[in-house]
């Protein structure tokens, strides 16, 4: 069985210096991927970070997971990525998306399919060196355009179909269930042969969300605020794995209980969590890995095994978001290299 590249998409961001040293750090310890969300009121600027980590590693990919076509013009982060693989020739991915959270924060709202696959396809030619057509006196072209392959993030059927048709790969966020990841693989299968692509070409990443929590209330508590959060912005999610919501509408709980901004991203997730426990367990365990290692190790191993498609990738989202700096060996980042990766790809390989 294919064994995918590692991700991670949380670092010490408190200084550019902070960031570099510590994907320096992530790459020493066996990730294979550093990939850092672009939210411009919750970070610092994604670029200048991935820069600075590109001039002190060698082998890790870098790269935004991701960036939206509403914050930066798409000629700008085409611009911005390219110049990026400059730095890491071949070992750097644009993750592309509608945009969440780093959106709403500004007082906007997510791009639409139908504008996620227009900017998809005019910084595919840019970055192929193609001229592009935007309405100026003169196509645009952009300099110093680099092959970067554009992945786009995408829970949504439209989304994951379109995301087939144009996409270099597919990150899928849809939980760890394997009706929703087979349900999304089939979109993405779709999406591919109607634009007449071979669907083998589209390359396949996912992203879980990943509870390291040796006690298994407080790890299941938090998986409950990460499924809260997948039904928040996807209600249909629940329905493959036959889930029910059966509490007041997640507006309603975030007003009341002073969830903010959502239910994936609240500074307190046990509290975020204790606001939904009306949720079944099995819920937290569709939308999340939790537990301690040999629980994340089991999970992670079967849900791999169950895909009906390899991943070239896969994210362990950190839950709760790490502290920074880390707690050094016992922090996430050294205790996912040493004690879940490891068993994971030697479980994979045996197959």
């Amino acid at each position: 069985m294919k064994i995918p590249r590692f991700g991670l998409n949380r670092f010490d961001a408190r200084s550019v210096d902070a960031f570099a040293t510590d994907v320096r750090r992530a790459e020493a310890l066996g990730w294979d991927a550093a990939l850092q969300p672009d939210s411009q009121l919750r970070r610092r600027d994604t670029y200048v970070l991935l820069a600075a980590a590109a001039r002190v590693t060698k082998r890790i990919t870098l790269g935004p997971l991701l960036a939206n076509p509403v914050n930066r013009h798409p000629t700008v982060t085409a611009s911005s990525i390219a110049t990026i693989d400059e730095l890491a020739p071949g070992r750097v991915l644009l993750g592309w998306g509608v945009g969440d959270t780093a959106v709403r924060l500004a007082g906007l709202k997510p791009a639409r399919v139908a504008e996620l696959e227009a900017s998809t396809r005019l910084m595919r030619a840019l970055l192929d060196g193609e001229a592009v057509e935007v309405g100026a006196p003169r196509a645009a072209r952009l300099p110093h355009h680099r092959p970067v392959p554009i992945w786009i993030a995408a829970g949504g059927p439209k989304t994951l179909r379109m995301a087939g048709g144009i996409a270099d790969g597919v990150f899928i966020r849809v939980g760890t269930h394997p009706a929703n990841i087979a349900t999304s693989v089939d979109a993405i299968r779709s999406g591919a042969k109607d634009a007449g692509r071979d669907p083998a070409s589209v390359r396949l990443g996912a992203i879980f969300h990943t509870v390291l929590v040796d006690d298994p209330v407080r790890a299941t508590t938090m998986a409950k605020s990460m499924a809260a959060g997948y039904y928040e912005y996807s209600p249909r999610l629940f329905d493959p794995p036959g889930l029910t919501w059966t509490g007041p509408d997640p507006e309603t709980l975030k007003h009341e209980r002073q969830v903010w901004p959502d239910f994936h991203h609240a500074p307190d997730l046990e509290m975020s969590g204790r606001a939904v426990d009306f949720l079944p367990a099995n819920a937290a365990d569709a939308f999340a890995l939790r537990g301690g290692p040999n629980e994340i190790v089991s999970q992670l191993v079967a849900v791999l095994r169950a895909s009906p498609a390899e991943f070239d990738y896969v994210v362990l989202h950190p839950i709760p978001n790490p502290p920074a700096p880390d707690e050094g060996e016992s922090g996430y980042t050294a205790r996912v290299a040493r004690e879940i990766l490891p068993r994971v790809r030697e479980a994979l390989a045996a197959r």
